[in-house]
C-alpha cells in the first residue's frame, strides 16, 4: 500500500493503492511510513510519489465513505480527524519535503501534495484540483488554510471556489509548483533536490521549530492560527 526505501539520505515513500484514495487505513498506513523517517537520525528529506503513472492520489475513497459499515478503508468515524491530524504532521515534519506529482491529485491528493515543502509537477499530463464543491462536499476550514497558505489569492479562489484544474505549467506559472519534468525525468529530479536540501533536516527540531513559526498556533507571519494548527486540531472546531 505504502513502501518506503532510503537513497542515501534521501527516504523515497511510494504510494502504492491503485488510484490512492485515502481511506483510515490508507492514511495509518501513510503514517507509519513517516514514523519509520523520523526514527532516523542525521540529514535527510522525504520525497513522495505514486506507482500509479495516471494518479497521483485521486482524493477521498467516496465508495468507502458512503458504502455500509466500515468496509476494508476501516473505521469511518475517525477519518476525518486523523487525515487532518496527518497532514498537520507533514506540513511541519522535521525534515524537507518534496512531492512528486507524476498523475492527477485530486481533494486530498491535492492537499497532500501542498502540505510539502517543494512540489514537482509532470509537465506533460495529471491535474492538481479540489474538486470538493463539484461532488457536493465543503471544504473544511483547516482545508481552506492550507490552501491559502500555499497559494497566491487568485490562485486560492480559482482552486477552492472554481475547482480550477491546474496543470503542471499552470500550477508551476501560479507559483504554487517549483518546478515541472516529464514522466521519466520527475523522481530522479525529486530525488536530486532532495539530497540537496537533506543537510537542512540535520538539525531536525530547529527545522520543525521554524516550520512551526509558519503554519502553527499563532503563526509569525498573518494573523489567526496556521494551517497546521487548525489540521492538528480540526476536531476541537
Amino acid at each position: 500500500m505504502i513502501n518506503l526505501e532510503r537513497q542515501g539520505d534521501v527516504y523515497v515513500l511510494t504510494m502504492d493503492a491503485g488510484e490512492n484514495r485515502w481511506n483510515t487505513n490508507f492514511a495509518r498506513a501513510f503514517d507509519a511510513r513517516l514514523d519509520e523517517v523520523l526514527a532516523s537520525d542525521g540529514g535527510a528529506a522525504l520525497v513522495t510519489t505514486s506507482a500509479n503513472p495516471k494518479f497521483f492520489s485521486n482524493g477521498l475513497d467516496i465508495d468507502w465513505r458512503r458504502g455500509e459499515g466500515d468496509g476494508d478503508g476501516g473505521d469511518k468515524s475517525v477519518f476525518g480527524e486523523e487525515f487532518m491530524a496527518l497532514m498537520g504532521k507533514l506540513i511541519t515534519f522535521p525534515v524537507p519535503t518534496i512531492c512528486a506529482v507524476n498523475g492527477h491529485g485530486f481533494g486530498a491528493g491535492f492537499m497532500l501534495a501542498l502540505c510539502h515543502d517543494v512540489r514537482l509537477m509532470r509537465a506533460d499530463r495529471g491535474f492538481l484540483c479540489a474538486n470538493e464543491i463539484q461532488i457536493g462536499l465543503s471544504i473544511p476550514d483547516a482545508e481552506l488554510a492550507l490552501f491559502r497558505h500555499k497559494m497566491s489569492a487568485s490562485a486560492f479562489f480559482d482552486t477552492v471556489q472554481l475547482a480550477h484544474r491546474w496543470t503542471g505549467p499552470d500550477a508551476q506559472s501560479a507559483g504554487f509548483v517549483h518546478a515541472v519534468a516529464f514522466e521519466e525525468e520527475l523522481l530522479p529530479m525529486a530525488v536530486k533536490r532532495a539530497a540537496q536540501l537533506a543537510p537542512l533536516g540535520a538539525d531536525r527540531a530547529l527545522f520543525a521549530q521554524s516550520k512551526e513559526r509558519i503554519f502553527g498556533e499563532s503563526p509569525s507571519i498573518n494573523d489567526g492560527n496556521g494551517a497546521a494548527h487548525l489540521l492538528r486540531n480540526m476536531g476541537a472546531h
